[in-house]
């Protein structure tokens, strides 16, 4: 995958892509992750799971942003503002949807009035039901790859999904499959099947995950590398001391988010790691969070890292990674000895 460095006449960043494993769709080597523009939601015990308020309107533009500056994958998923993360991205891509890959999840029940998160449906009943709601709510017929979103389904449970999506793909609702876990034994459950294309999965420089990676390069898929800021500590905008507000998640981390602390403070040894490999991340001109892109894109061949944005400037920095693309293998290897991997 050749990368070229500089920006066209037009603005718009140098290509630089990356295939969805062995399903043939071409996408920007960095996607745009859209949980944060779904706005507030909460869980059954009142717990923030969204990042806070966001403004749609300035949603909107930071999507079409991306759009100019070459970006062509959107993940989101059903859940996220309880269907309104959708619904910005289907205004947002609008006529434009055709000249981009969409992803969303299903598996997770919510009350879209209330945005409370209510459970979660295994069943393969449940998987066409919740397709229909999202290609409603992204105002599109297919999309292009849709991902079972509970990490935790057993085996038995997860081939009949994997078969239910072979079905969707035969019907031409969706073009391919995937699964968002942390597991790889889980998730190699999904890879034998012909049209499952990727595995969403946390990792980043401070939270490498060498066995998906590993699986994914074996069984020619995508890694799509959720979390790809450690939740924004490799943004570089956290100090020790510092506090969210309480409408974001990380205010009050659950105890698969680590790195934070009730309240929202930001753990002083994780902002140490982060210290310890900012140089060698922002050498060349780039910011903290386009030397993190970049670790990424040098880690495998197969990843495509999908941060968050909630304004145009977050798009413009997280899109002009792309002008970089990898680390050299050099400072790869140095930040592996900095953090001892």
């Amino acid at each position: 995958m050749e990368t070229t460095n500089g920006t066209t006449a037009a603005g718009t960043h140098a290509p630089y892509t990356r295939t969805l494993g062995r399903s043939g769709i071409e996408v920007s080597a960095l996607g745009f992750g859209c949980w944060a523009i779904g706005g507030e939601w909460q869980g059954p015990d009142g717990s923030p799971l969204g990042w806070g308020k966001v403004d749609d309107e300035e949603s909107l533009r930071a999507v079409r942003r991306a759009l100019d500056l070459g970006v062509t994958f959107f993940d989101t998923a059903d859940v996220y503002g309880t269907g309104h993360s959708e619904r910005v991205l289907g205004r947002a891509l609008g006529r434009r949807r055709t000249d981009v890959v969409v992803a969303t999840k299903w598996g997770n029940l919510f009350n879209e009035e209330n945005k409370v998160l209510t459970g979660g449906d295994d069943s393969p009943a449940y998987v066409r039901r919740a397709l229909t709601a999202s290609l409603a709510r992204l105002g599109t017929d297919y999309v292009d790859l849709y991902q079972l979103h509970l990490s935790d389904v057993d085996s038995e449970r997860a081939a009949l999904l994997r078969d239910t999506c072979e079905d969707l793909v035969r019907q031409g609702l969706i073009r391919a499959y995937a699964w968002s876990t942390d597991d790889p034994k889980r998730a190699a459950v999904f890879a034998v099947g012909p049209h499952c294309a990727a595995v969403q999965h946390r990792c980043n420089v401070l939270q490498d995950a060498p066995e998906m990676l590993a699986l994914c390069e074996e069984s020619d898929l995508a890694s799509i590398n959720r979390s790809p800021l450690a939740m924004g500590l490799l943004t570089g905008k956290y100090v020790p001391g510092s506090t969210l507000a309480s409408g974001d998640i990380r205010s009050a981390p659950p105890a698969w988010l680590p790195g934070f602390a009730a309240g929202g403070v930001a753990d002083p040894q994780w902002l140490a790691r982060v210290e310890g490999v900012r140089s060698v991340l922002t050498s060349r001109g780039r910011t903290l969070t386009q030397g993190a892109l970049a670790w990424l894109w040098a880690r495998s061949p197969q990843t495509v890292p999908i941060p968050g944005f909630r304004t145009v400037t977050q798009a413009e920095e997280n899109a002009g990674a792309l002008e970089f693309g990898p680390l050299a293998e050099e400072e790869l290897a140095e930040i592996g000895h900095v953090l001892g991997a």
